[in-house]
């Protein structure tokens, strides 16, 4: 909408661009004189406006952007090829305006970003309960996470403070009702005797237990899903998948941190709780990051400096977090594949006292500490043919995985290991077999 005495100014952009427009007269008595349209390609949007400001439009002139299906015009394409790529590289993305707009459109309302996040967390924490992917991935689909992520990367490449707060608040209150609900819900299912769960058991449960102990891979699928959060956001397609894929690496992990405390092991649970601040931070760094390098800056040039310098100093701070936590996860990494090598060492020490027909049917570890796990106690399942007397390996397989403790698997000199065997007669048939 042209505001009274910038028709011409207006007119005199368009035609320097060679841009196509229809100018109709606006009668409806306010401060605007006309209504023009124009056809642009996506790429030519921000240049554009740009464009007309410089001219003398003010910067809360009316303006809609809508998106056109299809423009047959070779004046449009020859517009298409002369914005197809700016000098940086990064034509393909949406003008600054309509960043910041989806980005706010993006920001639930208080009500339903509540009511969604609590809704998720109850799901997924079913869902880990159950053991149940397809319903842990539900509860991924309406989470409501990516909003607040995008909003306070937005909101420090253009300098917004209040979109960038709003972003932080809601990331602040999703983590924290995400782990309250799944808590409550979680000790509703316990002291109500829905669930027969005892404190080990619920920690054996697979869904449950691939996220107590994070390792160095859980960073890249959080980078990766900021990476693709602001590329989706930036080049205006949907981010309905990302939404999902950003959910992935911070739903069921709260939903874990819940359930520990709900059955009273809040200690146990401190990977996933690691996990979450990772994943949280480590998305916020990757968008951030990927909106700034894809050339969005605030509009003012007077405000440039002081964007610069937030962003430098806020994607710092992420980075050192980042840093910190890869130690961390790095340091869990090595632990879990000694935990297995330690595993693998047991069932071994255990066959190679073995005499007969007897075997190792299955080995299980306990571990304790965090995050860098330690073998508590082992308990090994041996079966043996039934009439014949167990064997007694109990001394001796305590005496050779203490010198594995040692080295190199390591919980420290002088530290020791519970073991438990347990004796099973097992009956084999050979029914069908040759007797020759």
């Amino acid at each position: 909408m042209v505001p009274a005495g910038k028709r011409e100014t207006v007119l005199a952009v368009l035609d320097e661009e060679g841009i196509d427009y229809v100018l109709s007269d606006e009668t409806s008595g306010r401060e605007y004189t006309a209504v023009v349209s124009f056809p642009l390609p996506t790429e030519a949007v921000e240049p554009v406006l740009a464009e007309l400001r410089e001219a003398g439009l003010e910067r809360d002139a009316y303006t809609v952007v809508l998106d056109a299906e299809t423009v047959i015009s070779r004046r449009f394409e020859e517009l298409e090829e002369r914005y197809a790529e700016d000098e940086d590289g990064n034509g393909d993305r949406i003008a600054r305006e309509e960043l910041e707009a989806r980005a706010i459109d993006m920001s639930p309302r208080l009500g339903a970003f509540v009511t969604m996040t609590v809704i998720s967390a109850v799901v997924a924490t079913a869902g880990l309960l159950l053991d149940s992917a397809a319903v842990v991935v539900g509860s991924m689909v309406i989470a409501p996470l990516i909003g607040p992520a995008m909003a306070a990367s937005v909101g420090t490449v253009v300098d917004d403070d209040e979109l960038f707060a709003r972003g932080v608040k809601l990331q602040t209150l999703g983590a924290v009702l995400a782990v309250a609900s799944a808590a409550v819900f979680a000790a509703i299912l316990r002291y109500g005797r829905v669930v027969p769960f005892g404190v080990e058991e619920v920690f054996s449960i697979a869904e449950v237990r691939e996220r107590l102990a994070p390792d160095v891979l859980s960073l890249p699928i959080a980078l990766g899903s900021g990476v693709a959060g602001a590329l989706s956001l930036s080049s205006g397609v949907s981010t309905a998948l990302v939404g999902v894929m950003i959910a992935a690496a911070l739903v069921p992990p709260t939903a874990v941190v819940g359930i520990g405390i709900a059955w009273g092991r809040p200690g146990t649970v401190a990977g996933a709780a690691l996990l979450v601040v990772v994943n949280f931070v480590a998305i916020n760094f990757a968008a951030l990051a990927t909106l700034w390098y894809k050339g969005y800056r605030p509009e003012s040039f007077w405000r440039l400096d002081e964007a610069r310098a937030t962003t430098i100093r806020r994607v710092g701070v992420l980075g050192v977090a980042i840093l910190l936590s890869t130690a961390v996860l790095g340091g869990v990494t090595i632990a879990s594949y000694e935990s297995a090598q330690f595993e693998t060492a047991a069932q071994e020490e255990a066959n190679a006292l073995l005499e007969g027909d007897a075997r190792v049917l299955d080995v299980a570890v306990t571990y304790g500490g965090f995050p860098f796990r330690q073998p508590t106690a082992v308990t090994v399942t041996v079966g043996h043919p039934p009439g014949a007397p167990p064997p007694q390996i109990g001394d001796a397989l305590a005496t050779r995985l203490a010198d594995e403790t040692t080295a190199p698997f390591g919980i420290g000199e002088g530290a020791t290991v519970e073991v438990s065997v347990r004796y099973i007669p097992v009956e084999e048939s050979h029914a069908g077999e040759d007797p020759a």
